[in-house]
């Protein structure tokens, strides 16, 4: 997938639990936990939003893209 979700780099360099962003957000640790191991299929705005306000820090520094050359020029 050529969406990479980087909240666990973001909790490390917060120095904060998955539990602890669980709380803080609103959002259930499996939720979390879905979005952190890039599993989800997509994120509501309010929730990146919420999610950047606690770690304060801007979407791009959770969510990356990266081109995938095994697919072709369409993603396809």
């Amino acid at each position: 997938m050529p969406i990479i979700v980087n909240l666990d780099v973001m909790l490390a360099k917060r120095k904060m639990s998955l539990t602890e962003l669980s709380i803080r957000v609103g959002i259930t640790m499996s939720n979390l936990s879905i979005l952190k191991t890039g599993k989800a299929k997509a994120i509501r705005i309010e929730t990146l939003e919420a999610i950047c306000r606690v770690l304060q820090c801007q979407p791009g520094d959770i969510l990356e893209f990266r081109v995938d050359l095994s697919r072709d020029s369409y993603g396809l």
